[in-house]
């Protein structure tokens, strides 16, 4: 079972209240919430190997080097995914069968990042 981690439990809250405001119509703030979701998970394995977290720049970094450390570019993808989802809630440009997609990939991607913990 991976560590307990206060950023790996509120990456799934997040998830969660994320499918929870696109049942209920708000695709903006679901899309801010899987952004968030993402991004804490990025802290909790970021915070297991001791990597610097503070900002966008150090999460994307930190995701490269997951990628390098791993092999596995879809982790690229999928982080770039819940990315898309964050300017989503800036710019509100996405249906919200986009967001249900992008919703679908955080979760993959937190499912791939709990494995590195």
């Amino acid at each position: 079972m991976p560590e307990e981690s206060p950023y790996r439990n509120a990456s799934r809250e997040l998830l969660a209240k994320a499918r929870q405001e696109l049942a209920e119509g708000d695709s903006r703030q679901a899309s801010e919430k899987a952004w968030g979701a993402a991004a804490q998970m990025v802290k909790a394995v970021s915070d297991s190997r001791g990597w610097p977290h503070g900002s966008h720049s150090l999460l994307y970094q930190a995701v490269d080097n997951l990628v390098k450390e791993t092999g596995n570019r879809q982790i690229f993808t999928l982080f770039g995914n819940a990315g898309n989802l964050h300017v989503n809630f800036h710019e509100n440009c996405q249906s919200a069968e986009m967001v249900a997609s992008g919703i679908q990939d955080v979760e993959l991607f937190l499912n791939e990042l709990d494995s590195l913990l």
